[in-house]
């Protein structure tokens, strides 16, 4: 199989054993092959919106298919044979390495070229991608993205071959890779439920010959420019000149007397430099704002839709030029607004999309200024140009580059629209462009000069498409259903999920997904939407789902790391809990957090405010085979797999700070969970569980290492001496006896000690309907007191005897919450959580599910979704009652 499919007259191409004479040639016999396997992909879930043609026509098979791909299986066969072959050559390490999770904190810049090519809602720059791969990975190895988005996980894989000079000398100098063995391409497998974002990563990891299409974009322009010509200029002191954009304007109706308004007019002031939101209407002199007015809605006739519609009206109000002199502006004249206002429609013209918009939680936007159909939210001479430009590209002349000038087309797209903002305050930066993932037409937008912008990007567009690459796979369909897909055939996950409500991707994406004639399949999109009616727990099984699939499809002993950007705490902990409900365990999580200087402990929902990185790994089989065995024997089993899968040490700056996941009571945290996912009961209380750490391991610093592990932690403890204290952000009760030990683990303290520093770190930062006790009562519950007065950290023995007793304390709590629960119509305002998560677990070992969704249902949401431990005991009694 050729690793850079490209266009050569004199060479066979082989694709999947089979032999052909040109991309051409292969491209049309794996059309015809996916035709017939149509019918049977349509029952997957995912399956896109769209017609058949449409499907095939988006398609490159076997490579990249606009549905599921049905070669997926046979690909994964060739690519382990060419592992194999790699192994043989010296190019691939044959032994499988220890691989600890990646701890550094990544920083990547967005200023490259592919990340630059084409807008999308979210996009993870491939250096840092590379990062990741280059650490878990080995070259051949294959990575899935089920998020895929633009598909810059598989960039990165790509760009791991080290053709690539500048990328190739930041692997060696900067990213740490010191065997040059470790450089070489990956294979990727892409999947994404939006048919935009296929698009998008289509191309991004196809090959294409730049040079020479750099004469065929030129000579396409000059097409262009011949079929419209003059369409985008004006006339200033007898000169035709091209415009750069022109401003159309709201117009509204006085509130006293009813008269017209022009809302760019009356406000900006471009001589004085003066901008106002105060309207004063001309007619009678009333001052208003916008909002105070009415907007001027107009009755027309719409011949794309055969019918009469209302809308807001909108009128031509500035043009913007560049001359020898700079940039100069003009009040269109009526030739100029005769021209603003052209397209020949023709009635057998199917290249416009005129679908209707779906109402959704965005749709509102829109539908005010009376905009429901997909063409209106172009102005009209922007539609006859998209019109010319798709005829141009299925013409005989440029047929052969349609996916690179439909490409370009998709790029330029975003900046055709009307929703693409003017702020004159802003000055010369006033071209504000489109509001983030809305649908809002602004009051006053841009028509900008769509000639320019297809010179702009398809030049940005080149110069990213610059070498070629080793080809991957890539789909369209749901990460919830991978059916395509074997079991334990993936080396390593990347993926950049959803997250709640942040995008809603379906309905922002069918403005573009319309031009290419398929939409978004949004039964499994994993989002929260009212119009979808999916809320958190909606979205949480969704995840769960995908998740699961996830872990499917991964080699044991294999490493996922899930990219999380998002501010709610309850989304943070329904990720979370959905990766530990799909049976992996979660490794470690970094950040970069430049408000404070480095990295922080992650405990519960603190660690919301930054972008996160979670690395996670699937146990091997060793473990599942030993757990169906020997319980005992597998705590052992699985403790000694979870140390090898965490941080032997972190270094902030120049001192080591300590590995949280690597003490007991967070080993314990990981086993207890995982137990519980298996439906296990678990073996062994929390004392004994210290116990088999200190016959088994190594103890130092707190920490539990291997002998292996503990040999490289004193050493590069020798190296960096200087240690400082992860500080925690005390968020919830556990965080509070966290801090508290910290704290008593330096010196013994008194009250009075503790007072000062108690309100500075834990007043006011709890969450609404979680009671926190008074500091006195955690104290008494979970440390010593001596003669002095002073607290102190108990041994491990008194730890365990203070441990059951206060366990007795909050199961007694936990009884009066139980009680209010199964009163008629019960609700719990307030609880201590620390007491909810100990009458759980005890419920679940009693397999009393009902009282936990009875609990669980009358708390307050928050805590349900806010607290990992909760929400994972209150899914899985979900799941049996």
């Amino acid at each position: 199989m050729s690793l850079f499919p490209v266009e050569r007259k004199s060479e066979k191409i082989t694709v999947l054993g089979l032999s052909f004479n040109s991309e051409e040639e292969r491209r049309e016999y794996f059309r015809i092959e996916l035709r017939k396997k149509l019918p049977e992909l349509k029952k997957m879930e995912g399956f896109p919106i769209g017609e058949d043609e449409d499907i095939l026509k988006l398609s490159d098979p076997p490579y990249y298919t606009a549905c599921p791909n049905p070669w997926l299986n046979d690909f994964i066969a060739e690519w382990e044979a060419e592992k194999r072959e790699l192994e043989k050559q010296g190019k691939r390490l044959v032994n499988e390495r220890n691989i600890f999770p990646y701890t550094e904190n990544i920083i990547e810049s967005v200023n490259n070229e592919i990340y630059r090519a084409h807008t999308y809602h979210t996009k993870v720059p491939h250096p840092a991608i590379c990062r990741l791969l280059l650490h878990y990975t080995k070259p051949g190895d294959i990575i899935i993205d089920t998020f895929a988005g633009t598909g810059m996980a598989g960039v990165a894989a790509r760009k791991c071959y080290g053709n690539d000079k500048e990328l190739k000398h930041r692997f060696i100098h900067e990213f740490g890779v010191f065997d040059e063995n470790e450089i070489g391409a990956r294979r990727a497998i892409l999947n994404d439920l939006s048919p935009i974002a296929f698009h998008i990563s289509k191309a991004f990891n196809s090959n294409y010959d730049t040079y020479a299409l750099t004469d065929v974009v030129d000579d396409f322009k000059k097409s262009m420019e011949l079929e419209i010509p003059h369409l985008f200029s004006t006339i200033i002191k007898g000169r035709k000149i091209a415009f750069n954009y022109l401003v159309w304007s709201e117009m509204l109706l006085c509130k006293s007397c009813g008269g017209e308004l022009n809302y760019h007019n009356l406000t900006s002031n471009y001589s004085k430099n003066t901008f106002t939101e105060i309207l004063t209407c001309s007619a009678c002199g009333t001052k208003q704002k916008r909002t105070e007015a009415s907007p001027l809605k107009e009755t027309v006739f719409d011949p794309y839709i055969n019918q009469t519609i209302e809308q807001i009206k909108y009128v031509p109000v500035l043009l913007n030029c560049s001359s020898e002199k700079g940039r100069i502006t003009k009040i269109p004249d009526n030739q100029d607004i005769e021209l603003a206002f052209y397209d020949q429609f023709n009635a057998n013209n199917h290249y416009v999309p005129i679908d209707n918009i779906k109402a959704g939680d965005k749709s509102g936007d829109p539908f005010r200024v009376g905009v429901r159909n997909i063409h209106q939210f172009y102005s009209p001479r922007i539609r006859f140009f998209l019109k010319t430009y798709l005829s141009l590209i299925d013409s005989p002349k440029y047929i052969s580059h349609r996916d690179f000038f439909q490409f370009i087309m998709t790029a330029i797209l975003p900046k055709l629209t009307r929703m693409n903002r003017y702020m004159p305050k802003h000055g010369s930066r006033a071209l504000v462009g489109p509001m983030a993932n809305t649908l809002y037409i602004p009051p006053m937008y841009v028509e900008n000069n769509p000639l320019d912008q297809f010179e702009f990007q398809s030049k940005k567009i080149l110069k990213a498409f610059t070498s070629p690459h080793p080809m991957n796979v890539s789909q369209i369909g749901s990460a919830t259903n991978m059916l395509n897909l074997s079991s334990n055939t993936v080396d390593y996950v990347f993926i950049d999920p959803p997250f709640g409500a942040n995008i809603m991707y379906s309905e922002l994406n069918q403005i573009t997904e319309s031009w290419l004639n398929i939409k978004t399949n949004n039964k499994e999109e994993a989002i929260e939407n009212k119009s979808q009616r999916k809320g958190k727990l909606d979205y949480q099984a969704l995840m769960h789902s995908s998740f699961k699939e996830l872990y499917r499809i991964l080699k044991p002993g294999k490493y996922m790391t899930v990219q999380f950007s998002n501010t709610s705490a309850a989304i943070w902990n329904t990720i979370q809990n959905s990766i530990n409900q799909s049976g992996f365990i979660i490794s470690n999580v970094i950040t970069n957090d430049n408000t404070r200087g480095g990295l922080h402990a992650m405990l519960g929902p603190t660690a919301v405010k930054q972008n996160l990185i979670i690395n996670c790994f699937k146990p091997s089989e060793k473990f599942t085979k030993t757990s169906k065995v020997d319980l005992n024997k597998s705590v052992l089993a699985l403790t000694t797999e979870i140390l090898g899968h965490l941080p032997i040490i972190v270094f902030n700056e120049n001192s080591r700070v300590n590995v949280l996941d690597r003490t007991h009571k967070f080993l314990y945290d990981k086993l207890l969970k995982h137990f519980i996912v298996l439906d296990l009961p678990v073996p062994i209380d929390s004392k004994n569980y210290r116990h088999l750490l200190e016959d088994s391991f190594i103890e130092r610093d707190g920490m539990f290492f291997t002998n292996e592990q503990v040999q490289e932690y004193d050493r590069k403890k020798a190296e960096v001496p200087n240690f400082v204290q992860l500080s925690i952000f005390v968020a919830n009760e556990q965080d509070a006896i966290y801090w508290l030990h910290n704290i008593l683990g330096k010196e013994p303290k008194t009250e009075q000690d503790l007072h000062p520093m108690w309100m500075k770190e834990v007043a006011g930062n709890m969450r609404k309907g979680d009671a926190l006790p008074e500091m006195r009562t955690i104290l008494e519950e979970n440390f010593l007191k001596n003669d002095k007065g002073q607290w102190y950290l108990p041994d491990l023995e008194k730890e365990a005897d203070l441990e059951k007793l206060r366990t007795k304390r909050l199961l007694k709590q936990f009884e009066t919450y139980k009680t209010e629960a199964y009163k008629p119509k019960g609700k719990i305002k307030e609880a201590r959580v620390e007491a909810l998560r100990s009458g759980f677990k005890q419920c679940y070992q009693d397999k009393d599910f009902k009282s936990i969704v009875q609990i669980g249902d009358r708390i307050p949401n928050n805590l349900l979704m806010e607290d990992e431990v909760l929400l994972q005991f209150y899914d899985i009694a979900s799941s049996r009652v």
